[in-house]
């Protein structure tokens, strides 16, 4: 038996691929059944993540005009991984996403696991219809992450997606920061945690904290013009309500796996992101 396969060719997908110990890319469509089949079979892996999934170019609004290709990939795919995965014996880690929640959450302190979320975006209802679906099954553990950031420039990465619009929304969320969610995936693999899990850095973060941050350690000439969430929609920036919300953590905690707070970890990957820039 081998070690873990990582599905899914873009940013996240790269990114476990080269961290995770053991850790193998592939590059097989996860809805191609047989292939599927084929591949777990020779590898014999005793772990699958499932990073694979359409987000859209240039944003989460192009799921909205290709909403079959969206619910191919993001529903079918996972499912038909998931029925391999039992079928073979391996544990899968699917990557999810906590942009299912919109607003302020029903209880303080955040959105729970087992809330009920209310997804507006096509993109979202497709992350949480998987998320139903997986939620319930043994072998299947469910990480939520939320507006990557990382040490690395890249164009998914949220400090690099802030620091090129010359007009940012100022809003506060929960967030994930790579290198610590790269931690929490070695860990759920390693006592095949089941279930749904938020896996956010505890703290919330403002879009302005993290502009402050990149002008103090990467670039004192950037400069941005703030404006309200409203004002996305209203003129045309964005044509569905982007998702802003804070997540709890009631189950990771309880696995005794931790991750840092916002504000030392964003810190941390704004150093890291200004060496790169820098060279």
């Amino acid at each position: 038996m081998s070690g873990v396969i990582v599905f899914g060719r873009g940013f996240m997908g790269t990114r476990l691929a080269r961290d995770l110990r053991g850790a193998e890319l592939v590059p097989t469509d996860i809805t191609d059944r047989d292939a599927i089949r084929a591949l777990l079979t020779e590898k014999r892996p005793r772990a699958v993540v499932n990073a694979a999934g359409k987000t859209g170019r240039p944003n989460v609004d192009w799921c909205e005009t290709h909403r079959a290709e969206t619910a191919h990939s993001n529903v079918l795919g996972p499912l038909v991984l998931a029925e391999e995965c039992e079928r073979a014996g391996a544990y899968m880690l699917h990557l999810a996403s906590g942009c299912i929640f919109y607003g302020p959450s029903p209880t303080a302190g955040g959105w729970r696991e087992t809330d009920h979320a209310n997804p507006s975006a096509f993109y979202s209802r497709c992350k949480y219809a998987a998320d139903l679906a997986l939620g319930s099954m043994e072998h299947v553990g469910i990480a939520r992450l939320r507006m990557p950031i990382d040490g690395t420039p890249g164009p998914r990465n949220l400090i690099t997606k802030l620091a090129a619009y010359p007009e940012v929304v100022d809003v506060e969320n929960s967030v994930t920061v790579v290198e610590d969610l790269v931690r929490v995936v070695e860990q759920m693999i390693e006592v095949r945690a089941a279930g749904i899990h938020h896996a956010t850095n505890p703290g919330l973060m403002k879009h302005r904290d993290l502009l402050r941050l990149y002008r103090e350690l990467v670039d004192p000439a950037h400069a941005s013009v703030l404006i309200d969430e409203a004002e996305l929609v209203r003129r045309g920036l964005a044509s569905k309500a982007r998702s802003n919300c804070e997540l709890a953590d009631t189950r990771l905690a309880a696995l005794g796996i931790r991750m840092r707070h916002i504000d030392e970890a964003l810190r941390d990957a704004m150093v890291q992101y200004a060496h790169a820039v820098r060279g």
